[in-house]
């Protein structure tokens, strides 16, 4: 029955914020915000988006069929972390959505390096530069605890990894190649997945644009 149903709300997320956001974006400015099959293949951000997308699918799928197939849980199934879990991936699938919602017309899936949006700092981006990658690693990880076995936890691992080398390694450094000091002054101030941690001193805003790089990123870089 868990396994059931955390397949149900990985698809009810892959819908919420993908399928639906989508079409949102879509109708209010003409434009899908998709720009996914721009990435170079074999490119950093190529690598980091793919590797994201297989821990999703490795958490959302992968375990709840190991669970079906018989493979065990790390440790006993006990209801009350269950239930966190159930919490957990509702309260991020809905967040996610609340951030993609924040960004407006400046969220993009993928890049496309010939357009520029605007840096959005509102909303929850005022405390938190990644609040979308933040919630849909609260949801995978909720989803995780439904069904804690060793696949889902990989899936989840992957997708820390994906995520913090698409924010470390390609998109932090275009933002401060695009944006410059309106964004160096951003990244003092707001945490890079939670509120006060993550922040960037002067030494490594000056890091980061000297090894600022043009492969993917756009806006917030939020998927």
């Amino acid at each position: 029955m868990m396994a059931a149903a955390a397949v149900s709300l990985f698809l009810g997320m892959m819908l919420i914020c993908g399928l639906l956001r989508t079409l949102i974006q879509r109708h209010r400015t003409g434009d899908s915000g998709n720009r996914r099959t721009l990435s170079p293949r074999g490119s950093l951000g190529w690598f980091a988006l793919t590797t994201t997308d297989i821990g999703y699918l490795t958490v959302g799928v992968g375990g709840p069929l190991a669970h079906w197939l018989g493979l065990p849980p790390l440790s006993s199934l006990h209801p009350p972390v269950q239930l966190l879990g159930v919490i957990l991936a509702v309260i991020g699938i809905l967040a996610a959505f609340t951030a993609q919602m924040a960004m407006g017309s400046s969220w993009r899936i993928g890049v496309d390096d010939r357009e520029r949006t605007s840096l959005v700092t509102t909303g929850p981006f005022r405390w938190v530069r990644n609040p979308i990658f933040t919630a849909v690693l609260v949801a995978l990880l909720g989803l995780t605890l439904m069904v804690p076995n060793v696949v889902a936890l990989t899936g989840w691992v992957l997708t820390v990894f994906g995520i913090e080398t698409q924010v470390r390694r390609v998109e932090e450094p275009r933002l401060h190649r695009l944006h410059g000091e309106p964004y160096a002054q951003y990244t003092a101030t707001a945490g890079r997945f939670l509120p006060g941690i993550g922040r960037l001193q002067v030494r490594d805003n000056l890091s980061y644009r000297s090894t600022a790089t043009t492969t993917d990123a756009s806006g917030n870089g939020q998927p």
